[in-house]
């Protein structure tokens, strides 16, 4: 049986805390549409690979504390990240065996109805656009996607995360 390190929980909540950072930096006019949305790929991530640590209530967490950095109405982004979580949750022993060009594509899957429930509850709130412009950071998402993966999977092995 593997031993449960106490330092893990720091490292998870450390790649959580680069990619808030991530989230926020300011970007060119130009390529605030293209941003790749950090924070879903962190924690589909996570979900994969501990969901026995990372899972729902972390994902309501991180949202609140995006709501607030991003200054949007409180829930959104917990709800869409709860969803997210939710959903990987359901798919991850499948999600886990798959090559990573598939892993990208549920990432995009994924990080789209990250952004189409946004998107929905801004709609509901008056805040919305009327261009599908606000679907490119899934696909920007899923190309990064094997680079996170190995980046985080170094990370958890080299710090022994369980």
């Amino acid at each position: 049986m593997s031993e449960v390190r106490p330092g893990g929980f720091l490292i998870i909540i450390g790649t959580f805390l680069v990619g808030l950072t991530l989230s926020q930096l300011p970007l060119p006019v130009q390529f605030e549409w293209v941003r790749p949305e950090w924070v879903p790929m962190i924690l589909i991530y996570w979900v994969l690979a501990l969901p026995h640590r990372v899972s729902i209530g972390t994902a309501w967490m991180l949202g609140l504390t995006l709501d607030l950095l991003k200054g949007s109405a409180l829930g959104l982004n917990a709800l869409a990240l709860t969803l997210i979580a939710f959903l990987t949750l359901l798919i991850h022993q499948r999600l886990r065996m798959f090559p990573l060009w598939k892993q990208a594509t549920m990432v995009m899957v994924l990080v789209g109805i990250n952004q189409l429930t946004f998107h929905w509850m801004q709609s509901i709130a008056g805040n919305t656009r009327d261009s599908l412009m606000f679907m490119l950071p899934s696909l920007v998402s899923a190309l990064l996607w094997p680079c996170v993966f190995v980046l985080l999977r170094s990370i958890r092995r080299t710090f022994r995360v369980t």
